[in-house]
């Protein structure tokens, strides 16, 4: 088993569904992670995303969650909380989703520590940007996975900003 991994999901085509791949992104860009944390953009790979689930320990999930807050409250979900907040499809990527971690348990293979940490999305729709309260939450977003991947034990911290 491989120690930890960071899976952002989700489909930048589709406004605020790209929150986990933008979150991820910044997470790569302003952040200084351990190496053994694998940061994988899964965006909608669907059935696809089983074997690598199933070869991590720990997984956090990085995705807009309609969890039917305020658009751009962070939402954090622990491993049996999940099911309940994936029958409410946002998205196409989200019916796989649940697919795919119903078969991972099924199997006896999902991960010790499955944590989900979106945004509440306000607009799904085609275009290639996040709305603006979206956008705005998804520092916040990273700030609350590095919290999290130091609780698990994992270095992380904030990179030094580049002076030109």
């Amino acid at each position: 088993m491989r120690p930890t991994l960071v899976l952002g999901l989700g489909n930048p085509l589709m406004g605020d569904d790209g929150a986990g791949l933008a979150a991820l992104a910044e997470l790569r860009d302003a952040w200084q992670v351990a190496e053994e944390v694998e940061l994988v953009d899964g965006g909608t790979w669907g059935m696809n995303l089983l074997p690598l689930l199933e070869s991590f320990d720990r997984v956090i999930l990085l995705d807009a969650i309609d969890a039917h807050a305020k658009p751009g409250a962070l939402i954090l979900l622990r491993k049996d909380e999940l099911p309940r907040y994936l029958s409410h499809k946002l998205s196409p990527h989200q019916l796989d989703l649940r697919e795919v971690l119903a078969l991972a348990e099924l199997r006896d293979k999902l991960p010790r520590h499955l944590l989900a940490i979106g945004v509440q999305p306000e607009s799904v729709e085609l275009t290639g940007a996040l709305s603006p309260r979206v956008a705005e939450a998804i520092p916040r977003l990273v700030d609350l996975v590095a919290e999290q991947l130091r609780w698990l034990g994992h270095r992380c911290r904030r990179r030094e900003p580049v002076h030109a």
